[in-house]
């Protein structure tokens, strides 16, 4: 009986557990449409004001903005954006896996000598990079709780200030790229210096821009507009795809939870059957000694 008490307890823990999961699932597919709607109404904009601007940028004869220098490179600041909670699958733990990659592979030197500097939007990033002693930035662990594209500029805002003062000579951003619920695409971007280079879509089309008051003038007032875009859009790819992999995440675990209560009712009703026919031996054997008796 000691047995049927044990397997009915853990029935009730893992049925309790799956209704859970059902649940962080629905929340999660909710929130998931929400974010959606915003990643598909920014990306077009974004990236068609990335081409532009790289388009322009390429044809400048002479004239850099402060944001296109290239410099030597002496710092680097890389921005990782992870979640501010867990159970999500690998999601967080592929973009850290990732922004160290990126470390170690391209600037290992200046990580050695302390010259790799970090911000992290998101908890889980937040708190890896500090307990691994880099060079965090400040912290940004309230952006994803309203997200919005005030919040973002104030975080492109510092990097764009630092970029300028020569904090840093060069900017990364790491984050996962949303494509659908089930998938996400770890992507690597630079940020700063504006990378100047004419786009494919460009040379097809031959596009050529009528520009007034001048092409300066709109290149240097489009460069840091497009660089907010950029960081804002990279958010709001992440901030959906972390729905995505939590949703992922809690029904595969429902699915883990069914099978693990099927097989655990297999084992009671074993072990009840075994127990019902101990009694049943027991009561015909007293009955037998009775009788012989």
């Amino acid at each position: 009986m000691a047995n049927l008490k044990e397997v009915r307890l853990r029935i009730a823990s893992v049925n309790s557990t799956q209704q859970i999961t059902k649940a962080m699932k629905m929340v999660s597919a909710a929130k998931l449409k929400r974010a959606t709607d915003a990643v598909v109404q920014m990306r077009p904009y974004a990236n068609k004001l990335k081409d532009i601007l790289a388009n322009l940028t390429a044809s400048l004869e002479g004239n850099e903005s402060e944001f296109t220098v290239q410099r030597e490179l002496k710092n680097v600041l890389v921005v990782v954006v992870t979640s501010n909670r867990g159970l999500a699958g690998a999601f967080n733990a592929n973009s850290i896996k990732t922004a160290n990659a990126l470390i170690n592979e391209n600037y290992a030197d200046l990580k050695k000598s302390g010259n790799v500097h970090i911000i992290a939007i998101g908890k889980k990033a937040q708190d890896y990079f500090t307990k691994n002693k880099y060079n965090v930035i400040g912290n940004n662990n309230d952006v994803f709780n309203s997200l919005s594209f005030n919040t973002s500029v104030k975080i492109s805002s510092e990097i764009m200030d630092g970029f300028v003062a020569g904090k840093w000579d060069k900017v990364e951003v790491v984050y996962n790229q949303f494509k659908n619920a089930a998938m996400q695409i770890l992507t690597t971007e630079q940020l700063l210096p504006v990378q100047a280079t004419v786009s494919a879509t460009a040379v097809k089309s031959n596009v050529d821009y009528l520009l007034e008051p001048s092409q300066e003038e709109i290149v240097n007032g489009l460069i840091p507009t497009s660089i907010k875009i950029q960081l804002y859009k990279a958010l709001l790819d992440s901030h959906a795809s972390e729905h995505g992999a939590r949703m992922t995440a809690m029904d595969k675990a429902t699915e883990n939870a069914g099978d693990l209560l099927r097989a655990l009712r297999l084992s009671y009703n074993q072990a009840r059957q075994a127990s019902i026919t101990n009694e049943i031996l027991e009561i015909v054997s007293g009955a037998n000694a009775l009788s012989a008796s």
